[in-house]
């Protein structure tokens, strides 16, 4: 059986149901703070029986999407493109459907999009990164959040994140630069053999974010990249930030679709692209952001919301899958606790290694009691 993506494919239902997820700590950064994940799973069908697993979670803060809207788009116009007469031209086409059907609410569409690759995967027998081109035996490496509190909590963390295999600590930062590297000169004695990647959230201006690295630079911070710097519409200040600092840039609010990955490109404002599925609308558009990076040179991270499994997962085909995505950022999935939803991959220390199984590597949901 050929994995092209112009095979045939035929979705006969859509369908979806509510998730809720307790985090085992708060997650919190400069701009919200959570203690529970709650969202969607969504299971795509099709005309053979096949279905395939997808998932979203509710981001207010970044995309604007709530349980409720989600749901309205899902089982509105994303399921009417899906189900209402021939989609030519198989995933490619089923996946450009999803992401004609309304403009905006990416995460709804990922969570459709994602389920429809699962169950393409599972009609062919194979892995998803197999039918991406990909290698089950590609062996991912992912960092651990530490989220933002007082120096002492973040040094904790950061220790305990470290003691599990953690190398690599993405360091949530504040509104004050001052504090904050305070608290970096706490975590990096207590964690001196750690990187760090620092995100910023948006929360300095040019100027200001080329005077704060240098200055965390100084203090002898192991930096791997500073992340979204400044505000995601002022691609003239990130350029001016990439070029005045030796440290890798990191674009992540500024682009969420292949044209954002264009436009940086052209103008030089970022030295990597971070990628999420929840941002950009789903796998095919993720790849499709991921080739642009690749012709222009630009390595790239794939990262997530705070999401359930299903969603990581698919994030971490993705990346195993293209040769431009080489820097992990999936570890949401370990900070909710919930022993309902196994699958996927395992988690060894950092190292993500995906399961051989076809498609993401989930048992397929039960539509029983599900919307549609």
């Amino acid at each position: 059986m050929t994995n092209s993506p112009n095979q045939a494919l035929t979705v006969t239902n859509v369908y979806s149901r509510n998730y809720a997820g307790r985090l085992r700590r708060p997650f919190v950064t400069s701009r919200r703070r959570v203690e529970e994940v709650t969202g969607l799973l969504v299971t795509v069908e099709l005309d053979d029986g096949t279905v395939g697993n997808g998932s979203a979670a509710e981001t207010l803060q970044v995309t604007g999407e709530s349980v409720e809207s989600m749901r309205a788009v899902i089982h509105g116009p994303v399921t009417e493109a899906l189900t209402n007469g021939p989609v030519l031209g198989g995933l490619r086409g089923h996946a450009d459907a999803i992401a004609a059907a309304c403009v905006a609410n990416t995460s709804a569409k990922a969570a459709v999009d994602i389920a429809l690759h699962d169950a393409w995967a599972r009609k062919l027998g194979v892995p998803l990164v197999e039918a991406l081109g990909g290698d089950t035996d590609t062996v991912l490496r992912t960092d651990m959040t530490v989220s933002l509190a007082a120096p002492e909590t973040m040094a904790q963390e950061a220790v305990n994140a470290f003691e599990d295999g953690f190398t690599a600590l993405k360091i949530k930062l504040g509104d004050d630069w001052l504090a904050d590297l305070e608290r970096l000169k706490v975590v990096r004695d207590a964690v001196p053999e750690a990187e760090f990647r620092l995100d910023a959230n948006q929360g300095w201006d040019a100027k200001s974010a080329v005077r704060i690295i240098r200055a965390i630079q100084d203090a002898h911070i192991p930096l791997q990249l500073v992340e979204q710097p400044v505000p995601k519409d002022d691609l003239h200040g990130l350029a001016a930030v990439t070029a005045a600092v030796d440290v890798p840039i990191m674009a992540d609010e500024a682009v969420n679709s292949p044209r954002d990955a264009f436009e940086i490109a052209r103008a030089g404002a970022a030295d990597i692209l971070n990628i999420k599925l929840a941002k950009c609308g789903g796998i095919g558009r993720a790849i499709a952001i991921a080739d642009v990076a690749r012709a222009a040179g630009l390595p790239c991270m794939i990262g997530a919301m705070m999401e359930p499994r299903i969603s990581i997962a698919a994030a971490a085909h993705v990346a195993a899958a293209h040769p431009a995505i080489t820097l992990v950022d999936l570890d949401s999935a370990e900070w909710i606790d919930d022993r309902a939803l196994v699958g996927g991959y395992t988690l060894q220390g950092d190292r993500l290694h995906l399961l051989q199984t076809p498609g993401l590597g989930f048992e397929p949901e039960t539509t029983e009691g599900a919307k549609r």
